[in-house]
C-alpha cells in the first residue's frame, strides 16, 4: 500500500510539472489568454488520468419546514464530508457515494433508512439504487422493509448478481443470504414519520403539500425527502446513488423514481452523473436523470442541464423536484423547483452548502 501511494504521489508530481510547463508555454509563447491556457492544462491532466475528485449530495427537494432546516443542512454537510474523505484516500466514486448515502440513511432527519415515512398501511417500504459510470453497472432495491441501509444492499446487487433490481421479499431474501444488517421495522420509524402518516391519512394531501412549487401559497409541510449523491474520483470514474422511504401514505407496493435507472439517477463516465429528487411519478414520466445527462452530452453544463430538464418536467407534466450533477471534468450543478432542497458539495477542500434558493455558503475544510 505504501509503495502504491508512492507511485501515485510521484505520478501526481509529474503531471503537475507537465501542467505548469504547458501553462507557461501557452501564456508566453502561444497567442492565447490565461483562461484558454488553464483549460488546455486541464485537458492535459485529464488525459494523464489525474482528475480532481468532487462529490455533491442532496437531502431531498420538498417543502422543508423551518424546524428541520438546520438538521437537514448539517446532515448533507456531514454526508459530503464522509464521501469526500473516501475520495481523498484514493477510494472510488462508488465507495464515496455509498459512504455519503449510508450516513444520510442513518440520520433520522431524512426520509431514507432510519426516518423513512409510512405507507397507507402504516409500514415502511424503502427503495435505493447505485450505479457506476465505467461499465454502466447498477444495482437497486425496492419495497424493502427491515434493511438498515438499503444503499449497501443495492451495491451488493450490482456487484454480486447478474440483476439490476430486486424487490420486496426477493430483495430481503438476498439480503439475508449476504448477511446484510436487518433491524426491526419499528426502529426505522420516527415520531415525525408517525405524525406525518396520521395527518396525511386524514387529509390525503401528500403530493400537493410536499412537492408544491416555490410560487404556491404555503401550507403545513410534513416530511418527505429522498437523499442522493454523485461523485467523480481521481481516476475519472463517476457514480451516483439515491435512497428513499417514498411518499407518506403511499399505496403498499408503490415504487417511485428512486430505484429506476434514468429516473432517480444516471451516470456515464463519458458525460457525468446525476441524482434526482422530487415527485416520483413526474420524474418517471420524463426520465429526468437521463434527460439531464443527455443534455450534458450535447454540451450543456451540469447546471444548465438540470435547469432545462426540471423546466421541461414542470411544463410537460406539472411536476416539481430537484437534482444534483457532476460532469466528467468535475463541474457541478444543482437546481430545484420546490421551495427548498438541502445540498452540499466538496472539491479541493472547499465545502459549499445551502437550503434556500440562491443560497451558497462556503467553508474551508482541513
Amino acid at each position: 500500500m505504501k509503495e502504491q501511494k508512492g507511485i501515485t504521489d510521484a505520478r501526481s508530481m509529474q503531471v503537475l510539472y507537465l501542467a505548469v510547463i504547458v501553462t507557461v508555454i501557452c501564456v508566453f509563447i502561444k497567442p492565447m489568454c490565461c483562461k484558454e491556457a488553464y483549460l488546455y492544462c486541464m485537458e492535459i491532466t485529464y488525459m494523464f488520468g489525474m482528475v480532481t475528485p468532487v462529490i455533491i449530495v442532496h437531502g431531498g427537494a420538498w417543502a422543508i419546514p423551518d424546524h428541520m432546516a438546520e438538521a437537514s443542512v448539517a446532515g448533507v454537510k456531514a454526508a459530503a464530508r464522509a464521501g469526500y474523505a473516501v475520495l481523498q484516500q484514493g477510494g472510488s466514486a462508488v465507495q464515496a457515494v455509498e459512504a455519503a448515502i449510508t450516513l444520510m440513511e442513518d440520520d433520522p432527519v431524512f426520509d431514507a433508512g432510519t426516518g423513512s415515512v409510512l405507507n397507507s398501511a402504516g409500514d415502511v417500504e424503502m427503495d435505493a439504487v447505485i450505479m457506476e459510470g465505467s461499465q454502466l453497472n447498477a444495482g437497486a432495491v425496492a419495497c424493502v422493509q427491515n434493511i438498515k441501509n438499503p444503499i449497501q444492499l443495492a451495491r451488493l446487487i450490482m456487484e454480486e448478481t447478474d440483476h439490476v433490481l430486486l424487490v420486496g421479499e426477493g430483495a430481503n431474501k438476498f439480503a439475508e443470504e449476504r448477511g446484510v444488517e436487518t433491524v426491526p421495522q419499528s426502529t426505522l420509524v420516527t415520531d415525525d414519520a408517525r405524525k406525518s402518516w396520521e395527518r396525511f391519512m386524514k387529509f390525503r394531501t401528500t403530493v400537493d403539500v410536499l412537492f408544491r412549487d416555490r410560487t404556491t401559497v404555503a401550507c403545513p409541510p410534513i416530511g418527505c425527502d429522498t437523499v442522493g449523491a454523485t461523485a467523480l474520483d481521481s481516476s475519472g470514474n463517476v457514480a451516483f446513488g439515491t435512497s428513499t422511504g417514498g411518499i407518506t401514505a403511499k399505496r403498499p407496493g408503490r415504487v417511485g423514481d428512486s430505484p429506476l435507472i434514468g429516473c432517480g439517477g444516471y451516470c456515464d463516465n463519458e458525460v457525468g452523473g446525476v441524482s434526482t429528487t422530487g415527485h416520483g411519478e413526474a420524474i418517471i414520466k420524463v426520465c429526468l436523470a437521463k434527460h439531464t445527462t443527455d443534455l450534458m452530452r450535447e454540451g450543456l453544463s451540469p447546471q444548465k442541464a438540470l435547469e432545462s430538464a426540471l423546466e421541461f418536467m414542470t411544463s410537460r407534466v406539472k411536476g416539481s423536484g430537484g437534482g444534483v450533477a457532476v460532469s466528467k471534468d468535475g463541474q457541478v450543478g444543482l437546481h430545484f423547483t420546490t421551495q427548498r432542497m438541502a445540498w452540499a458539495w466538496l472539491k479541493q477542500n472547499q465545502l459549499h452548502y445551502g437550503l434556500d434558493h440562491q443560497e451558497d455558503c462556503v467553508e474551508k475544510i482541513s
